[in-house]
C-alpha cells in the first residue's frame, strides 16, 4: 500500500485496552492439530502435524515458502479437510466442521491476501464480523474500533482506496467483532510498515493477556520471536523445532 500524506493524516492503532466484555471461551485445552495430513497429487504437504493454540497465549508457525505453513492453518480454521488426523477445539471434534461453523464456535480469521469488502466504509466492514458470530452482537462494533484506533474520521472512509495498514487493521477489526475465543492470523504484517507492525503486536498481546487464544502464521521471525511465547518452525510438512 501506498505511504503518502493520506496516510499520514490517518490514525494508527495506539495502545490498547482489552476489549470491554470477555469473549466466550472453550474449554480447556483450545483449538488442536493432531497428526494432521495433508496430500496433494501425492505430496505431502503437511505430515502428521500437532499443534495447541492456548488460550491466553500467542503461538507463532514461521517456515519458508512451501514450508506447508498456509495448508495446516486452512485446516485449522476450516476451508480445507484434511486427508487424516483431527482438528479439536476444547476435546470437541471440529474436523467436519466448515470455516462458516467454526465461526459461530468462536474462531476467527484473517487472511493472507486483504479480504475486506471495497465499497463498505471500515465501520460496515466491522459490522459484517459482528453480525455473522457466535452471539451476532453489534455492540462489538465500537469497542472494536476503540481498540484498533479506527474510531475517528476513517470509520467513514470505503474501504476502497485506503492505505494497507488501515484495511489491515479493518480486517482484523471484523475478526474480534465476532467475539472470538481463537484468532487465526495469516501473515497479519505484510503491507505494514514499523509502526503499524509494533501497535499490531500491542494489540496481539492485548488480546492474549484477555484470553483470547492467538495463532500467527508469519515469514518475520523477527516479529513473532518477541511476541509469541511459542514458536513452531515447519519444514517440508512437519514441525521441526
Amino acid at each position: 500500500g501506498g505511504r503518502g500524506s493520506a496516510d499520514a493524516a490517518l490514525p494508527r492503532a495506539g495502545n490498547p485496552a482489552p476489549p470491554a466484555r470477555r469473549a466466550p471461551r472453550p474449554a480447556a485445552g483450545g483449538l488442536s492439530a493432531e497428526g494432521l495430513r495433508v496430500a496433494y497429487q501425492g505430496r505431502c504437504v503437511v505430515d502428521g502435524v500437532d499443534l495447541v493454540v492456548a488460550p491466553g497465549r500467542i503461538t507463532a508457525l514461521v517456515g519458508g515458502n512451501g514450508a506447508g505453513k498456509s495448508t495446516l492453518f486452512h485446516c485449522l480454521c476450516g476451508s480445507l479437510r484434511p486427508d487424516a488426523g483431527r482438528v479439536r477445539l476444547g476435546g470437541a471434534d471440529i474436523s467436519r466442521r466448515s470455516a462458516h461453523a467454526r465461526t459461530r464456535l468462536g474462531i476467527a480469521r484473517t487472511f493472507q491476501q486483504l479480504a475486506v469488502f471495497p465499497s463498505l466504509t471500515v465501520e460496515e466492514n466491522v459490522r459484517v464480523g459482528a453480525e455473522q458470530g457466535r452471539h451476532r452482537d453489534t455492540s462489538a462494533v465500537e469497542p472494536v474500533l476503540r481498540l484498533l484506533g479506527l474510531d475517528g474520521p476513517v470509520r467513514r472512509h470505503p474501504a476502497a482506496g485506503l492505505p494497507t495498514g488501515v484495511l489491515r487493521r479493518a480486517e482484523l477489526g471484523r475478526a474480534l467483532a465476532t467475539r472470538p475465543h481463537t484468532l487465526l492470523l495469516d501473515e497479519p504484517t505484510a503491507g505494514l510498515d514499523t509502526a503499524e507492525t509494533e501497535a499490531l503486536a500491542r494489540i496481539l498481546r492485548a488480546l492474549a493477556a484477555d484470553g483470547t487464544a492467538v495463532l500467527v502464521v508469519e515469514h518475520d521471525l523477527g516479529f513473532v520471536s518477541g511476541l509469541a511465547r511459542t514458536v513452531h518452525v515447519m519444514e517440508a510438512g512437519r514441525l521441526v523445532r
